[in-house]
């Protein structure tokens, strides 16, 4: 199904994020992260549905969900595969790390396989320096990586019906981030799109 095709769209999910938000606008950004956790994605016939429903331009909802670097309007993959390239992890060996999950997957970032299982990314940080070099799968944890290891890694993820992890680590990370990274997370995830222009000011400037 084309997702322009609006007659045959299914808007339920964010009709139940709305419904959830009372369709205030006041809750826009928590409105388009909870939707995006419903389609994994932005499309555009939901923005627009957004922007009916909260009573506010198109331009002010596409404006908000352009600026924040969390937001995707293209379609991603099951599993969301993100590298950090913090300088611990850097220094430890992550541009080797992300040269090999590329060539494993035949993709490059941003990019999502044909397969519609994974979309990779790059993240300038992870919060979890001391198990560098680290990458996550959805919210999966994976620290202390080699490229030896990557194989496994990406093989356990593409076992049929895996569903997205939702916070829970293996042996593969033997710590969960404390409370200063899960801080330097929550910036990364607020903060802008690096191709901001210079002076840009935020959505509710």
């Amino acid at each position: 199904m084309a997702v322009t095709d609006v007659e045959t769209f299914d808007f339920s999910k964010v009709d139940r994020v709305l419904e959830k938000y009372n369709s205030e606008k006041s809750w826009l950004v928590m409105i388009l992260q909870d939707t995006q956790t419903a389609y994994n994605w932005l499309p555009q016939p939901v923005l627009d549905r957004i922007a009916e429903k909260l009573d506010l331009p198109a331009s002010r909802v596409y404006n908000v969900a352009t600026f924040y670097a969390s937001f995707s309007l293209k379609e991603r993959g099951r599993h969301i595969l993100r590298v950090c390239d913090g300088t611990a992890c850097h220094l430890r060996g992550s541009t080797w790390l992300l040269g090999e999950i590329r060539r494993q997957l035949d993709i490059d970032e941003g990019e999502t396989t044909k397969d519609r299982l994974f979309t990779l990314e790059t993240v300038a940080c992870l919060g979890a320096c001391a198990l560098a070099p680290v990458l996550m799968i959805d919210t999966k944890v994976y620290g202390h990586v080699s490229i030896e290891k990557i194989k496994d890694v990406i093989a356990a993820n593409r076992a049929p019906g895996r569903k997205p992890d939702t916070g829970s680590t293996d042996g593969s990370a033997a710590q969960k981030p404390d409370s200063s990274s899960r801080a330097s997370r929550a910036t990364e995830k607020a903060r802008p799109r690096k191709d901001a222009k210079r002076g840009r000011r935020g959505p509710g400037g």
